[in-house]
């Protein structure tokens, strides 16, 4: 038993004979009639008694002709959402800290002009975060500064970046140009969150070196490390993009890193199965617009 044997046996209550109900439903005679069979054969009961060429409902087809309206209308109903769901894209995108301050409003914003039907999702927080998330299928894409690590994603390199090292302009560092590794022994740093591509590649370069610094403060956003920059004078390592208009201001002081060890790309992550959509081509598309930053240049 079927939605489509239902929507014959309706018809057929409701007009009383089986060519009515065929010229309704746009369906041959012998169509309707082995619909109707089919269904009283299914409950074992007579759905109309034929009297004098016409159909006559009986009792058990008057119980189910309710509730087949109900079960069609209920179906009619599913259809209708459905298609309408369908129509509208819901297109979820995470973003690192970094990726989020600096890019992501940009970003959407472009998006939304190239793919106005399309519905976007934007969550931010760390590339640990935005990876799980993505191997839980709760978001579609990607875009991180970190490491990702598992072989189920698929990373495409496509905006390049890099780190500097930020302090105060009251900084003993704000009159120097350059640094070396041993220059950072022992002081005074605001820090990324565990987790953090940014973390991570710091971290991985005073293990490489067998620097120790002394950790003050922890910050999971931007904000919290330029203030903590600024008003607590830590040094901090942090994306040139999120301190430019403060280095052209000449509140902060930048270093640049002598061996480029802290060039690093913004990545697109997806996973391996994931189908590739149209929105996914647009975003690649829009993010290998992207060019790396020059050198701000203080103006203040």
């Amino acid at each position: 038993m079927t939605i489509r044997h239902l929507k014959i046996f309706i018809a057929v209550a409701e007009t009383g004979k089986m060519s009515l109900a065929a010229q309704k439903l746009y369906l041959t005679q012998p169509t309707v009639s082995q619909a109707i069979r089919e269904l009283e054969e299914h409950y074992e009961t007579r759905l109309f008694d034929r009297l004098s060429r016409r159909l006559y409902i009986t009792e058990p087809g008057q119980h189910l002709l309710k509730m087949a309206k109900a079960a069609v209308h209920s179906f009619d109903e599913l259809e209708r959402q459905m298609q309408s769901e369908t129509k509208t894209e819901h297109f979820r995108i995470g973003a690192t800290v970094t990726i989020g301050s600096c890019m992501l409003p940009g970003l959407l914003e472009n998006f939304r002009k190239l793919r106005p039907q399309t519905d976007t999702f934007s969550y931010i927080g760390n590339t640990q975060t935005v990876e799980e998330k993505l191997l839980r299928s709760e978001l579609d894409v990607g875009i991180v500064e970190g490491v990702i690590r598992s072989p189920e994603l698929i990373s495409l390199p496509l905006v390049e970046d890099y780190l500097v090292l930020a302090c105060s302009a009251e900084h003993p560092f704000a009159s120097r140009n350059t640094f070396s590794p041993s220059d950072l022994e022992g002081l005074d740093f605001v820090m990324r969150e565990s987790g953090s591509g940014t973390r991570a590649l710091f971290d991985e370069y005073l293990h490489r070196n067998h620097i120790s610094i002394h950790e003050c403060i922890e910050a999971p956003f931007p904000e919290g490390m330029k203030h903590a920059v600024l008003v607590n004078h830590c040094l901090a390592v942090i994306s040139v993009r999120l301190i430019e208009d403060e280095i052209r201001k000449g509140t902060i002081h930048m270093l640049q890193d002598p061996e480029n060890i802290w060039d690093r790309t913004f990545k697109l992550v997806y996973h391996k199965d994931k189908f590739i959509s149209d929105s996914i081509l647009t975003l690649k598309e829009l993010l290998g617009s992207y060019k790396k930053p020059e050198i701000p240049v203080c103006t203040g």
